[in-house]
């Protein structure tokens, strides 16, 4: 693996992670569009150890991004456990509905891993999930009446969104997608949506991350070595902070149809590009 390489896998991992394309449908699809072969030409694929390690750094650039209001959040939630006072605000609130919203996704992650892993390198199954979310993405814009406001976030938006974040497991699906998409269909404005959705995945994302890593320490599996991922780590950390400012503000003015035509030309890209036997589904 190059430094050309490690720096573009770097920030396709830090960008579109924190955007409702799918880093993992990305760090798919952009090897096997620029023919790109690892490890002494064995496979297209990077490995599940450089992209356990590089999240790292995306994951850190979240709680980076969030961290008043996780401190907020926290602070709240474990001074509610004995004073009544501070039950009835979001924050509060919010650290339960963390809480609800991360336990299914952390199971079922870990009981069908190994299956999400092998689906994660087929294309016909990323392609097809970036049309999908895609449509799905539309529709809420279409239907969703944008009316709620942050504060109005309740417990059933906390178990509509949680749901979606399971959805997100799906390869090619985005846990930003997703989450966006169920914010979106419960009637909360683009920005409410987009933070609430956020801060939600902010527990799953950590123990994601930490659980790839730990998963794979003990592994033997081909890897560019510590210096090159030490870098893409630090690209990552850094275009993900980019990318959630730039997806914050976007949602504030704008909506989310870019994404939505973006998901559904690159899904059909692939798909037209297997068709036509210039990309091989698996590597």
């Amino acid at each position: 693996m190059t430094l050309l390489q490690v720096l573009v896998l770097g920030l396709v991992q830090g960008i579109a992670e924190f955007l409702p394309v799918s880093a993992t449908a990305h760090l798919r699809i952009v090897p096997a569009l620029f023919g790109w072969h690892f490890y002494n030409g064995s496979t297209q694929n990077p490995g599940s150890t450089f992209t356990a390690v590089v999240r790292v750094g995306s994951m850190a650039a979240l709680v980076c991004y969030f961290w008043r209001e996780l401190l907020h959040v926290c602070v709240a939630w474990a001074r509610g456990l004995y004073d009544r006072s501070v039950r009835d605000s979001l924050e509060y609130q919010m650290g339960w509905y963390l809480l609800l919203a991360t336990i299914p996704v952390i199971v079922l992650r870990i009981v069908f891993s190994g299956r999400l892993d092998s689906g994660a390198g087929n294309l016909w199954l990323l392609a097809g999930s970036l049309i999908v979310v895609g449509l799905a993405l539309w529709a809420a814009e279409i239907i969703g009446g944008r009316h709620r406001i942050e504060e109005q976030i309740d417990r059933t938006d906390a178990a509509v969104v949680g749901l979606a974040q399971v959805i997100s497991l799906v390869p090619g699906a985005s846990r930003v997608g997703t989450m966006l998409t169920a914010g979106l269909f419960r009637g909360l404005e683009r920005p409410a949506a987009i933070r609430f959705a956020f801060l939600l995945s902010i527990p799953a994302v950590v123990a994601h991350a930490v659980y790839e890593v730990v998963r794979m320490g003990g592994s033997h599996e081909h890897s560019p070595g510590s210096g090159l991922i030490g870098f893409a780590v630090v690209v990552a950390f850094v275009s993900a902070l980019l990318a959630i400012h730039a997806l914050v503000q976007w949602l504030t003015r704008h909506s989310a149809m870019v994404f939505v035509y973006y998901r559904l030309a690159l899904g059909a890209l692939v798909l037209a590009l297997l068709g036509a036997g210039v990309l091989e589904a698996t590597s």
